[in-house]
């Protein structure tokens, strides 16, 4: 049976690890837990890698279906919708399902994942507050979100926060050849500069087909930007002119692969006195799409700016 800590298996973020398997070991690991990282930087893995450890301190199968996010002790919450708010039903479900759920034989307690904190509204937020401040015996809350202050003072003030940091290039490049070895080399250390070390964004760019494509099309977008192609441009950008997601994506792909071109010029074909011309005309076109304006205007303007 595995007995190695599932926190090992968080990338870098030495201090984090340390602090953490410091507190389970001694049993003074606070019973609400706030996780802080970026998007992509992995909270949400850190918090099921901690909720392993915590339910399954000897490992083995159990801990590993906690970090497939398939445990029985395990009950989620998540955003909904397009504004992603976590509804006061939702924390009003998950407190019922704590309370009478049944406790497993191989389990040291339960857990409560509130994925996102920042979006819990008022009412939501009173709701998770009640339950924070009366917790049930061997419950622990874990919380992620994407910054401290994102998240509401009165449950930020009733959970010890930790933070996780984007990890060096280098080691990034290694975590995604460990975890999809048919990737190869050249394009993991392509994908770990492109997101700065954020090991969750880089995986999901390989792994989610829609976020793959988006991803190519910028990289096309960007060639033909430095080729002045002003006609392919428009013709790749107007494939998304129906698709307002779609759009985002795709400009939010081509300001990364643009940024990159700047710390790295040649990055995706890119220069960069026309990488910082495409990084701000692709910001202003999402604005505009953001702000509820004509997509397909949005997208003709761009290719005409670029």
């Amino acid at each position: 049976m595995n007995t190695a800590p599932m926190l090992d298996r968080i990338v870098g973020n030495q201090t984090l690890k340390q602090d953490l398997k410091a507190a389970l070991t001694a049993g003074r690991l606070a019973h609400s837990i706030l996780l802080v990282g970026e998007a992509g930087c992995g909270a949400g893995f850190a918090a099921r890698c901690l909720a392993a450890d915590y339910l399954y301190p000897r490992g083995g199968p159990h801990a590993e279906a906690v970090l497939r996010g398939e445990d029985s002790e395990c009950i989620t919450v998540r955003g909904e919708g397009a504004s992603g708010q976590i509804k006061v039903e939702r924390i009003r479900a998950a407190r019922e399902a704590i309370q009478h759920s049944a406790l497993s034989a191989d389990a040291a307690g339960r857990v409560m994942f509130i994925y996102g904190a920042q979006n819990l509204n008022g009412s939501s937020a009173n709701a998770m507050l009640k339950i924070i401040e009366e917790p049930p015996e061997g419950v622990l809350f874990l919380l992620t979100a994407t910054s401290t202050a994102a998240v509401l003072p009165t449950i930020r003030s009733r959970c010890a926060a930790y933070t996780l940091a984007p990890v060096d290039a280098g080691d990034c490049a290694r975590a995604l050849r460990e975890a999809i070895p048919a990737l190869p080399e050249t394009k993991a250390n392509d994908l770990a500069f492109l997101y700065e070390g954020h090991i969750g964004s880089c995986l999901a760019a390989v792994r989610d087909p829609k976020l793959s494509a988006a991803r190519e099309n910028a990289a096309a977008l960007c060639t033909l930007v430095q080729k002045a192609d002003t006609y392919k441009a428009a013709a790749l950008l107007a494939r998304c002119e129906k698709d307002r997601e779609a759009a985002l994506e795709l400009l939010r792909q081509t300001r990364l692969a643009a940024s990159a071109a700047l710390r790295r010029p040649g990055f995706a074909g890119l220069q960069p006195d026309r990488a910082a011309v495409l990084l701000d005309a692709a910001g202003k076109a999402m604005g505009a799409i953001r702000a509820n304006g004509n997509l397909r205007l949005a997208l003709a303007l761009l290719a005409a700016a670029v």
